[in-house]
């Protein structure tokens, strides 16, 4: 029985481990590697001395750090309040406008260009729409 208990348990802690990055908030870092914020898993978006910025809910919406609406995510195209569709994302990584003007890319190793293919920033582990959000569309400025 006591066997049994250990195995189970170290089964636990194994999961529990495979699964803690992932759990973790991935920083937000500006060119020159400087941390700039931070997103959780769960789409709080926080400043660098973390006081929360806003918010991605569950269902597309982007609120405010006041839980005011911002904006409207629908899949990986971005939308203002009125809902007009200001950019989308392209499987790439390429971020473009409302106007389909490229705005940047975000790489898949965290890097993020802007049109000019200058780095702007890194987000390893932070999904796209989000990304592009917070340094294309400045929703949390």
């Amino acid at each position: 029985m006591k066997t049994l208990r250990f195995t189970m348990m170290a089964l636990l802690l194994a999961l529990a481990a495979g699964f803690a990055p992932e759990a973790a908030a991935q920083t937000l870092r500006d060119a020159n590697h400087h941390n700039i914020g931070r997103i959780s898993p769960n789409g709080t978006v926080r400043d660098n001395d973390s006081r929360p910025m806003g918010f991605f809910d569950r269902d597309g919406v982007i609120r405010s750090k006041t839980n005011k609406q911002i904006g409207l995510l629908k899949g990986l195209q971005v939308y203002n309040n009125e809902g007009e569709r200001i950019g989308y994302i392209l499987n790439d990584g390429t971020v473009r406008d409302g106007e389909s003007r490229i705005l940047g890319n975000i790489e898949s190793n965290g890097k993020i260009y802007d049109a000019d293919k200058k780095i702007i920033g890194y987000a390893q582990g932070v999904r796209y729409e989000w990304i592009a959000c917070y340094f294309f569309f400045h929703f949390f400025e």
